[in-house]
């Protein structure tokens, strides 16, 4: 019988060179989502192979997470709870689907990490006192648009912190949406980071407080992205 856990290791070590121990611990938070995959919808990735590219995908934000991180629209948990397991920093985990929500509760407390899964939207938990403001690193993959995410994830950041959006083919008026809208929210644009297959870490980083406007109520961010006319094809997401 295959054990999901140390496949996901090994392809972990062999073609993404991730050390024996975070390997083993990402191996096993991988067996758990695939196994919770079967009655939730969590990941497009459904073997051990694919769901280590997804992984390894996650730790290319490692260089800029140092310190607490909130994971917006967690899902199944990416990028949040491999940045967790890779360095120890405490995470929150939004994800406004309850069922989705449970399983990261779940994973949370079999991984052992000092963390917390929240079933809310963004809108709503970033107008929260206890959590507007307070994080180094927020992140969000495979989240609506650029602009959209800007909106999602500014509010939660203190000065100085930092918002790493994964995202996929960025179109050019999307790109200069972002742009635009970040000194709305009290950030900038400060690094477009190319990875291969046309992927991409946009880093925002906080340098005033956000207005309390924003975050928009619910729906609107997503409906209506600051700065974008209209809004642009799927592309600029990344695969769960």
């Amino acid at each position: 019988m295959s054990d999901p856990a140390a496949e996901i290791g090994a392809v972990l070590r062999a073609d993404f060179d991730v050390s024996g121990d975070l390997a083993e611990r990402l191996g096993r938070y991988g067996a758990l989502l695939l196994e919770a995959n079967r009655r939730v919808n969590l990941t497009a990735a459904r073997d051990p192979r694919a769901l280590a590219a997804h992984l390894a995908d996650s730790l290319t934000l490692l260089p800029d997470v140092d310190g607490e991180l909130i994971d917006i629209g967690s899902g199944g948990g990416l990028p949040g709870i491999p940045l967790a397991l890779a360095t120890g920093f405490p995470v929150i985990l939004v994800e406004a689907v309850g069922k989705k929500a449970a399983f990261l509760a779940h994973a949370l407390i079999e991984l052992g990490l000092n963390g917390t899964a929240i079933a809310d939207r963004a809108e709503r938990l970033g107008r929260d006192p206890q959590f507007r403001e307070r994080f180094r690193v927020a992140t969000a993959r495979a989240v609506s648009t650029a602009p959209s995410v800007a909106e999602f994830t500014l509010p939660f950041l203190a000065i100085g912190g930092h918002a790493l959006l994964q995202r996929g083919i960025l179109e050019a008026p999307e790109r200069q949406a972002v742009e635009d809208a970040a000194p709305m929210l009290g950030g900038r644009l400060v690094d477009e980071r190319l990875l291969d297959d046309d992927r991409r870490i946009l880093i925002l980083e906080k340098i005033a407080p956000t207005p309390l406007r924003f975050p928009r109520r619910d729906g609107i961010p997503a409906k209506r992205p600051l700065c974008l006319d209209r809004k642009p094809s799927a592309l600029g997401n990344v695969p769960r």
